[in-house]
């Protein structure tokens, strides 16, 4: 039984892991390093994410600073900034490339919002996900006799438990962005 909740622990932890990881790579009012991570840039045939082929700074709170360690990517890397969907404009001086993060308007502000709200519903999916999948293992093993009645009712509370303290860290994290999102 030790098992299956460290299993269903694991799992719900990673399915948070990638809520907050999703959640970072959401424009904010703010430049941010973790803007560029989900930009692929293709090097050589293979796609890599901005950060693994150069340096990447902030610079007074509104400006990302790209310095790529081979200089030849620097217009690939600003085809990839642009074909992106953050809507930001890179501009070069064939060594480093510089990105002004404008402030959000009050209308995108609230698209984005609604937008985390919807990630924050997908990873709570996951989450039930993961308690329905431990709660049908229970019922099979009190089928199978495995154990008696009163434990699966003890377990069942212990999944329960479990799957609510995840969807708390996802309301905590949600509500963080959301925050962040709105401050001007």
């Amino acid at each position: 039984m030790k098992e299956l909740f460290e299993d269903g622990r694991k799992r719900m932890q990673k399915s948070l892991k990638a809520f907050k990881e999703e959640i970072a790579r959401v424009r904010t009012g703010r430049a941010s390093i973790s803007l560029l991570e989900g930009i692929k840039v293709d090097y050589y045939g293979t796609k890599m994410p901005i950060p693994q082929m150069a340096t990447v700074t902030v610079s007074e709170g509104r400006y990302l600073v790209i310095q790529p360690w081979d200089v030849s990517t620097i217009k690939a890397i600003e085809k990839a900034i642009l074909e992106s969907d953050l809507g930001l404009t890179p501009t070069s001086d064939g060594k480093i490339i510089r990105i002004v993060v404008p402030p959000l308007t009050e209308e995108r502000r609230r698209d984005l919002v609604k937008m985390v709200r919807k990630m924050a519903e997908e990873a709570r999916v996951a989450i039930r996900n993961i308690r329905r999948e431990l709660m049908d293992e229970l019922k099979k093993k009190k089928k199978e006799g495995e154990i008696s009645e009163d434990d699966f009712h003890r377990f069942q509370d212990q999944v329960q438990k479990l799957t609510d303290e995840f969807i708390g860290k996802i309301e905590e994290v949600l509500e963080e962005k959301e925050k962040e999102i709105l401050t001007v």
